[in-house]
């Protein structure tokens, strides 16, 4: 059973009429915590880990901040796994709190890692798995599928699935533009990971909550890449924000000084239309290519004419397609689209598949591009009429998904822009969401 108390999102106190509201509820807090390997404390560009006094002060401070705000799930980034002392005292405190805890380091001893925490009054762990990108950057990420034990009025039936797959991660920090490729990678190896899970598991599809400091703003490839994959940013849901809105907050000062949102707690409910996932992939790869060659000031016309090169003909052959992907940057280096990737975008634009790219499969995959079932209704001339069978058809199962119900930054200043001198607990704010269940049907399976 939940106990009844006061809580606090963030900095807002929950008053007594919204208490009620919040009983039926799961929190999930997501915070880059900084680890004292990369904290520099000074100009002599000393590091925070050679200062016990001050690493042991400031975490037993984030400590005090997350068990004060006791969210259901914790997601942490930068997690120092390379020290006992602090590995314990996390352990220590959070198991005391009643939490169960997972932590993964990064590969190759880079001495950070991850860390998810689950109130274990909340949820019964059903899987836990680890995720090694084995790539360029040492990344990795966690996967922890859970099934919700509180009595959720919407979920007392027997037959109401009520599990959720979490997963945690920290993407590859943009450098330079080379590695543009290889963060986008990072989330399709994510995706691709829990949807093998899904179905090695036969699972029906789950609530899907994707934690993490993401590396990346709103402006990004990866936001429209999991946007085509039905995910939705909590924070913006909350505050209704539009694409538009990506100056109205920030979650991170960078060691360049910059300030921007990085932060997400993506949720994926089960009901949502999903694209084929490698189409997502080379529409988020052609996004990029269209993006590059825009910055180059090539218009419509112009790009068809870079990508042909001295192609007498009025299309481009795959030798055109490559080139014209070693000269953006793309290929031709360490961190770029390999062969079989390479293959794979040509095998998605040549739409008709008599070997090249003509000016139409250019604006309609490159360019332009259509949604996938549009874009296959008109290639093969079939009308877009709704299919009253699947329309009126009775789902077989339901499922619960999620609400969002709010969703705060903390320090506050962040929510207007905006990063306070004298927040010191870390280099990133802390994105706390509250969800609440709801019941929905979905599919058999997994498609």
């Amino acid at each position: 059973m939940i106990r009844k108390r006061v809580s606090k999102i963030g900095s807002y106190a929950i008053s007594s009429s919204q208490q009620q509201q919040q009983e039926a509820c799961i929190t999930c807090t997501t915070f880059n915590i900084l680890a004292p390997i990369y904290k520099r404390i000074n100009h002599n560009n000393c590091r925070e880990s050679d200062y016990k006094a001050y690493w042991l002060a400031r975490n037993h401070s984030i400590l005090d901040s997350l068990l004060r705000e006791r969210s259901s799930i914790i997601c942490l980034q930068e997690f120092w796994v390379g020290n006992e002392e602090l590995v314990n005292l996390y352990e220590k405190r959070l198991t005391a709190a009643g939490y169960l805890n997972f932590k993964l380091g990064r590969t190759n001893n880079r001495g950070d890692g991850l860390l998810i925490a689950v109130r274990k009054d909340y949820f019964r762990i059903v899987n836990y798995r680890e995720l090694l990108f084995n790539d360029f950057g040492d990344r990795v990420a966690q996967l922890l599928h859970v099934e919700l034990l509180a009595p959720y009025s919407q979920c007392r039936n027997n037959d109401i699935h009520r599990e959720i797959l979490i997963v945690n991660t920290h993407l590859l920090f943009p450098h330079d533009s080379t590695l543009c490729i290889v963060r986008l990678r990072q989330v399709y190896k994510i995706l691709q990971y829990v949807e093998s899970y899904q179905k090695e598991n036969k699972l029906n599809p789950l609530p899907i909550l994707l934690c993490g400091d993401w590396n990346g703003s709103k402006r990004g490839h990866i936001f429209k890449f999991l946007r085509s994959q039905g995910f939705v940013s909590s924070y913006d849901t909350a505050h209704r924000y539009t694409d538009s809105d990506a100056h109205k907050w920030v979650s991170h000062r960078n060691h360049r000084g910059n300030i921007c949102g990085v932060d997400f707690i993506w949720l994926l409910n089960p009901n949502r239309y999903r694209k084929l996932l490698k189409t997502s992939w080379s529409e988020a790869v052609f996004g990029m290519f269209k993006y590059l060659l825009r910055r180059a000031s090539l218009r419509e016309e112009d790009a068809f004419a870079f990508l042909k090169a001295d192609n007498d003909g009025d299309y481009v052959t795959y030798n055109d397609f490559c080139e014209a992907l070693r000269q953006l940057n793309l290929t031709g280096h360490r961190h770029g689209l390999n062969d079989q990737e390479t293959n794979e975008l040509w095998l998605q634009a040549d739409v008709d598949g008599n070997g090249i790219l003509d000016y139409r499969e250019f604006q309609q995959q490159i360019w332009n591009p259509l949604s996938s079932s549009e874009r296959r209704d008109e290639y093969n001339g079939i009308k877009d009429d709704d299919d009253d069978d699947v329309k009126n058809a009775v789902p077989a199962q339901q499922t619960i998904g999620f609400s969002v119900k709010n969703a705060v930054l903390f320090p506050q200043e962040v929510e207007k822009g905006r990063w306070p001198e004298h927040y010191s607990l870390s280099d990133h704010a802390r994105l706390t969401v509250v969800f609440s269940p709801i019941r929905m049907p979905c599919s058999d399976s997994i498609t």
